[in-house]
């Protein structure tokens, strides 16, 4: 569309925006500290990037919205961080590529790169409440533990890893079965045939989220058939969610971690 003679330029700024943030900002593009779409980001200008960024959804849901990596430009990435830590006190992207991922960490202010689960978080000031376990049959199956937790974390949860204690040796699982009771809610990953969650399931009284993963030989099928042992478990009490899905399993955990914690009386605000 050609905009009409007449019809006045959008400003390239929000008014409010202070000589001060002009300067700092514009120092740390210089430096590389900062890229363009990022610094474009943060005073709020469109960067042509494509990024239309949910800002509503801390209020919503609890935690702002989390970025998914895959298939992102480095350049997508830490704008989207920088624009979520500028409204929000903490901020996550998922999957992002080990090629640029330490980079965009460095560019982004208070944010981590955890190489095991490919994610990039700024965690919130704030301590986490409660308590949530995650649990994985092998360390094959890390990358996902992580990303449950990380998940977790951001979202305001403390969390214990209990890693490596798949059933091909159950005395591990046994070993500490007294520490996992005292969480709140269970993230349990596993590949193979996925019997780690049905297992944990008769143990304990929480609520059991199974993560099924991508790990095992050719007939696990890239994870189907973790899955459908997770779905066809025979103890009460576990969920399932996607193959490989980490994330998903996280945010889950802490949400039934946090009504324990504040009670019913945020349900369904």
């Amino acid at each position: 569309m050609i905009r009409p003679h007449s019809e006045t330029p959008r400003p390239l700024a929000p008014p409010d925006v202070s000589p001060e943030v002009w300067r700092t900002l514009l120092e740390d593009v210089s430096a590389g500290s900062i890229s363009v779409p990022a610094a474009l980001e943060r005073l709020g200008v469109p960067a042509g990037n494509s990024l239309h960024l949910d800002h509503d959804r801390a209020r919503r849901c609890g935690i702002p919205e989390v970025v998914y990596g895959g298939g992102k430009t480095p350049e997508q990435i830490e704008a989207a961080l920088c624009a979520i830590t500028a409204r929000a006190d903490r901020a996550l992207a998922t999957r992002v590529d080990p090629s640029f991922g330490p980079r965009i960490a460095a560019r982004v202010s208070g944010a981590v790169w955890h190489p095991d689960a490919r994610c990039i978080a700024v965690p919130a000031a704030a301590k986490g409440v409660g308590r949530v376990a995650v649990l994985c049959a092998g360390t094959s199956d890390l990358g996902v533990a992580e990303e449950a937790r990380i998940t977790a974390e951001t979202c305001g949860s403390l969390v214990d890893t209990f890693y490596d204690v798949g059933v091909a040796g159950l005395h591990r699982l046994l070993g500490v079965r007294e520490e996992i009771n005292r969480a709140r809610a269970l993230v349990v990953v596993a590949g193979m045939e996925g019997a780690l969650p049905s297992v944990v399931g008769g143990l304990v009284r929480v609520p059991v989220i199974a993560v099924p993963t991508s790990v095992g030989y050719g007939a696990s099928f890239g994870g189907v058939a973790a899955l459908l042992g997770m779905l066809n478990s025979c103890a009460p009490g576990v969920s399932v969610v996607n193959i490989d899905n980490g994330f998903g399993a996280g945010v889950i955990a802490d949400r039934i971690n946090r009504l324990v914690e504040t009670g019913n009386e945020e349900c369904g605000r």
